[in-house]
């Protein structure tokens, strides 16, 4: 997200009515396959809703994005905010570094839960450090590639 505005609409999409506008089901995996009494009255005190900050405008709003009734945790892109201040596929690069300090915080001084994807050990620990309460540290793709990598190498050469 990159405002207030989006925030709320990210808030809303996963409330049922009447505090947002999530589409309803009783029977859906939220709620154990209707098998959750109360599900439906109680599930928005439950949901914890993560926005993800890939931009220098959302990076500008944090604090306004943060204050919105609901938000939970704001989580940085670095791959895309790398692109949208001019650093393509490169996140590394000491603007994008900073940006990303600055952000984890000023998320943690407006009392939300700091977050980011940083497939490099050292960086994740290093944002870890600097206050991240969320890390993805690989993917599910990343996952996929390494595994059947490694699978297709014991089968080199047979």
């Amino acid at each position: 997200v990159q405002n207030e505005n989006e925030a709320r609409k990210a808030v809303a999409a996963v409330r049922y009515p009447p505090h947002g506008v999530r589409g309803v089901s009783t029977g859906s995996r939220s709620s154990r396959f209707g098998r959750v009494k109360d599900y439906l009255p109680r599930a928005h005190e439950e949901i914890c809703v993560i926005v993800q900050i890939e931009t220098r405008q959302g990076l500008d709003n944090i604090e306004k994005i943060a204050a919105v009734e609901g938000i939970d945790g704001l989580f940085i892109g670095p791959q895309d905010f790398a692109c949208d201040l001019g650093h393509l596929g490169n996140p590394g690069h000491p603007e994008i570094q900073a940006a990303i300090t600055d952000a984890i915080t000023r998320i943690k001084k407006a009392g939300k839960a700091p977050g980011i994807l940083y497939f490099d050990e050292a960086g994740a620990k290093r944002w870890i450090g600097l206050g991240a309460q969320m890390i993805a540290a690989t993917s599910d793709s990343a996952m996929l590639v390494r595994e059947s990598s490694a699978i297709a190498a014991k089968f080199r050469g047979t």
